[in-house]
């Protein structure tokens, strides 16, 4: 008798414990679909469209940005090409008034160079005339 009382208390062990090791994967399996109850398809759907009107909302503030950032860049670069432009025009209208200060102070000496010749020719001319 005592030998079978026991193995009976054996077999109640491990009954026990064999109802608390199949118990676990069932709770787990309990536990997760109270949880897909939670969120219905209308949820996740909510919630998947929410995430992506953030998503893309802050794509558009980052465009609006870079196209501010590029209108700025332009702007500036343009304002600096015209500056530059500017100057360009400043430094073409100096060296124009040099050349025609130049061209005066070059003139004169032209006309007087153009009157010496003249007078050689001239007077070779008569000589040549006189001899014969």
């Amino acid at each position: 008798e005592q030998l079978q009382e026991i193995v009976d208390k054996g077999i109640n062990a491990a009954e026990e414990q064999q109802k608390k090791l199949a118990s676990k994967p069932f709770d787990y399996a309990e536990k997760l679909e109270s949880e897909a109850r939670e969120y219905s398809v209308k949820t996740l759907r909510k919630r998947y469209n929410g995430y992506s009107d953030s998503l893309f909302d802050q794509l558009r503030n980052l465009n609006s940005r870079f196209g501010s950032f590029a209108g700025d860049l332009v702007a500036k670069l343009e304002k600096e090409a015209a500056e530059g432009a500017d100057a360009v025009a400043e430094a073409a209208e100096d060296v124009s008034d040099a050349a025609k200060d130049a061209k005066k102070t070059v003139e004169p000496k032209k006309t007087a160079a153009r009157k010496t010749t003249a007078r050689k020719t001239t007077s070779t001319a008569k000589k040549s005339t006189a001899s014969a």
